[in-house]
């Protein structure tokens, strides 16, 4: 019985389509992986649109779902063709492709033709899986006229084996932002973030990015008590900064489910963030809120932190709350529903 059921899960074929090939789509690669056959195909922007659209015709006929992360152009033919060839859809809802923050210039959804394919990919797909209740409200908010029975909020999920405390904490502050731009520095507050540093001389601050143009003049400018270090995510680098680190700030104007945040509070860092976003779902009651862009109520804040014993409630709620075998488990599940198959679900 065991034997026909892995074999019937083989021949589900999975098209994994993204915009990039970073660290959360492997892992959901990954995961599928595990039950299912899976390709990748990767969308390389607009420019290289005819291509795309040309393999995905090319590959649609031999597979049953179609699985997109983010909702953005790519999900927009995906799921176009998707309804022509009847396959399955399914398409992970993130941050970017659903936000709009014109003050930051921020967000797929800021203008009229983008929330249109928004709008056409939302209702059409089989199945919408926001990343946080944030990301889903934000379908409503930014979208409009969605009917919403196909939603369901999957959040990522963590390794807490990997992402473990170990060794004695420092009077260290760290925030990790990925690659510096203007946009970015703006959305993750990392301006905030230096200048909460000028009211602690005597704490280390550490910008963890990947060094560009950008992020070397705010070094420039930046105060003694601030370092910018370039560390590869997922790397044991990465872990060792989480595991030295007291306090973790998430300063950002918009988050869909923050990773590094996550990862932070597994190792047992005390979480000081912003309201915004998916924050407060992944906070919780185990940090300190600030108001986005107040230095000095932030500044007030990682004291407070530092002088905390939050550490371990803040594992604890990512242990529960977030582990990646509910990931797992929630993704298992709605393939082999939407493909008939709800007798064989994980529990």
């Amino acid at each position: 019985m065991e034997k026909k059921l892995e074999e019937k899960r083989r021949k589900i074929k999975i098209l994994y389509i993204s915009n990039s090939y970073v660290v959360f789509v492997k892992k959901d690669i990954d995961i599928l992986r595990k039950y299912f056959e899976v390709e990748f195909l990767k969308y390389r922007g607009f420019m290289s649109i005819i291509c795309f659209i040309f393999t995905l015709l090319l590959k649609i006929r031999n597979i049953d779902v179609i699985f997109c992360r983010f909702a953005s152009t790519h999900a927009f033919f995906a799921v176009l063709f998707s309804k022509i060839f009847r396959k399955k859809s399914i398409v992970v809802v993130g941050g970017f492709d659903i936000a709009n923050i014109p003050e930051i210039n921020y967000g797929f959804a800021r203008s009229p033709l983008t929330r249109f394919l928004l709008r056409f990919t939302i209702n059409n797909a089989d199945r919408v899986l926001p990343l946080s209740e944030a990301l889903k409200k934000d379908i409503f908010n930014n979208v409009g006229r969605v009917r919403g029975g196909n939603i369901e909020v999957v959040p990522n999920g963590y390794d807490t084996k990997k992402w473990k405390p170990a060794g004695k904490k420092e009077r260290l502050v760290i925030t990790v932002c990925g690659e510096l731009n203007e946009t970015i520095c703006k959305r993750k507050g990392i301006e905030v973030f230096i200048q909460a540093a000028r009211y602690l001389p005597d704490v280390e601050f550490v910008v963890i990015d990947k060094k560009t143009k950008y992020s070397r003049k705010l070094e420039e400018n930046a105060p003694k008590n601030v370092k910018f270090v370039s560390v590869p995510t997922q790397s044991k680098e990465l872990l060792r900064y989480y595991q030295k680190a007291k306090v973790y700030c998430q300063l950002s104007r918009y988050e869909g489910h923050p990773n590094a945040l996550s990862e932070a509070m597994l190792c047992e860092c005390v979480p000081v963030g912003t309201k915004y976003g998916g924050i407060p779902e992944v906070i919780g009651d185990t940090g300190f809120y600030v108001p986005y862009g107040d230095a000095k109520a932030t500044a007030e804040a990682i004291k407070k932190a530092l002088n905390s014993d939050k550490g371990k409630e803040a594992r604890k709620r990512i242990e529960t709350l977030f582990p990646l075998e509910r990931r797992e488990t929630a993704l298992f599940n709605i393939v082999h529903k939407l493909l008939g198959g709800e007798h064989e679900k994980l529990s």
